[in-house]
């Protein structure tokens, strides 16, 4: 299972426990007892791949950081939220963008700029572009205040691959003109280049 996966994983387990308030220990051990999380595999391909020690860790710990933390995390969303109401947010995106700050705020060593990309592209893949780019600017002003000297990326992209962006046409040099030559002042021969006059003859 990929860290993009478990990440999925954790943000389901959120939004569930936010949609039933089930104990997050509990939620926890009923999701991942192998019988039933075998089961979820052929709804998410997300859950084809059981978690190993190290995610099963990352998972616990997210999910258990983000309900302990949970007003926290809405707080700083709600600050940031300028007109926006945040019961428009579905509990899915609310779930992601909770995991994406705890992470950012809790969870050393995952930078600003990956916790940010894999909430946005997450958020992609069940929402509109308006919801996507909400998510992004309100990710983006929270990471410039939760660790000093670290920004957040202005476009987030996907960790796996980049799209090019357009090239644009190139516009072709103007010509240069020749500067004008500068006009040269006419040399006076000197006296000694100076033909001597003539003597007049005698008769």
């Amino acid at each position: 299972m990929t860290r993009s996966n478990a990440r999925e994983v954790a943000v389901h387990l959120i939004y569930e426990i936010d949609y039933t308030g089930e104990d997050p220990a509990q939620a926890i051990e009923t999701r991942m007892d192998r019988s039933y999380y075998s089961g979820l595999s052929a709804e998410n391909d997300v859950y084809a791949e059981r978690p190993s020690k190290k995610q099963m860790d990352y998972i616990r710990t997210c999910v258990t950081g983000v309900c302990e933390h949970a007003e926290e995390l809405d707080a700083l969303i709600a600050q940031y939220a300028v007109r926006w109401n945040l019961h428009r947010i579905s509990r899915l995106t609310k779930a992601a963008m909770r995991l994406a700050i705890y992470e950012m705020r809790y969870v050393d060593d995952v930078p600003n700029g990956v916790a940010i990309n894999e909430c946005v592209e997450l958020t992609r893949k069940y929402e509109d572009a308006q919801v996507v780019s909400f998510v992004n600017g309100i990710l983006g002003s929270v990471a410039r205040g939760a660790k000093p000297n670290t920004e957040a990326p202005a476009d987030p992209q996907p960790e796996e691959a980049q799209p090019e962006e357009a090239q644009p046409e190139e516009t072709p040099p103007k010509e240069t003109q020749p500067a004008p030559e500068e006009a040269q002042p006419e040399e006076t021969p000197s006296e000694e280049t100076q033909p001597a006059p003539e003597e007049a003859q005698q008769p």
